[in-house]
């Protein structure tokens, strides 16, 4: 990408993180801070989210979100959205304000509208570049996968509040050119996203067809709670080695109980950054 480019990404991310970290701050939750964070980036066209969500074979967008409160397992997810500004803050609401973990399409926007969340037109989520990328898989280019970074992509926070407790949320609006009402791996608690503050939360990125498989995120988690790895161990083996042997692609972002974060990938490159008490936002695309 152009030297421009690869600077407003930081600026988002950076964004982000500052966001979050001011609600820490301030003695906020994280889950307070993990919504606060992806709201940022589902408003940032630049990101698959949101605004900047991808399209559909047939010219929609179709997002989906998930967030967790590791200190109660309690969890919201919402799937195929088209008319909700902030897919993220749905989610939270379906976690605290209904007793369902997962709602989609038309049942979740009237739910919203129950709520008293205001709904956007499809118009809002539309961007010249996304529909470039969609016009790119119509006309059957050869050049590209179904994982070409361009064309995919996940925003997602994990956060330590104050107190010791975990949080993870997840974003997204998809795969380029997806058909079927296909739903991935970010809003399946387990897979794109899972908190547990005995262990750690993790919010996934990549394949999501593999990540569902591998219940990538709820693996990680299993593998300190009961497998006695740490962080990075748990981490390095199911990004590194379990999502390899399935042909997945991507990455995680996850933190633990005593603050120590993980973001690792198998892919070319992940968006990713961090912040921690007393430090300034740190931000990368690539591998150091």
């Amino acid at each position: 990408m152009s030297a421009e480019k690869e600077l407003n990404y930081r600026a988002g991310l950076t964004a982000a993180l500052d966001a979050g970290f001011a609600v820490l701050q301030a003695g906020g939750s994280s889950v307070d801070a993990v919504m606060r964070s992806v709201m940022v980036l589902e408003d940032n066209p630049l990101f698959n989210a949101g605004r900047g969500s991808v399209f559909t074979l047939d010219g929609q967008n179709e997002l989906d979100a998930a967030i967790m409160n590791g200190s109660t397992l309690e969890a919201g997810a919402v799937c195929g959205v088209t008319h909700v500004r902030n897919p993220i803050e749905l989610a939270r609401t379906v976690m605290e304000h209904s007793e369902y973990v997962m709602l989609s399409g038309a049942g979740a926007e009237e739910f919203a509208l129950s709520r008293g969340l205001a709904l956007v037109p499809r118009s809002y989520f539309h961007t010249p570049e996304r529909w470039q990328q969609l016009e790119r898989i119509r006309s059957g280019d050869a050049g590209l996968s179904a994982l070409t970074i361009s064309h995919v992509g996940t925003v997602g926070a994990v956060a330590r509040d104050g107190n010791g407790r975990l949080a993870a949320a997840t974003s997204t609006g998809g795969m380029t050119g997806k058909r079927y009402n296909r739903i991935g791996d970010s809003p399946i608690i387990g897979a794109g996203t899972y908190a547990d503050d005995r262990s750690c939360a993790v919010s996934a990125t990549g394949h999501g067809e593999v990540f569902i498989r591998a219940a990538v995120a709820h693996d990680i988690c299993s593998r300190m709670r009961f497998g006695g790895r740490t962080l990075r161990q748990a981490v390095r083996e199911v990004v590194l080695e379990e999502l390899p042997a399935l042909h997945g692609e991507g990455g995680t972002i996850a933190i633990d109980w005593h603050g120590e974060i993980e973001m690792e990938f198998n892919s070319e490159g992940m968006f990713r950054g961090s912040r921690r008490a007393g430090e300034e936002a740190r931000t990368a695309i690539y591998r150091p």
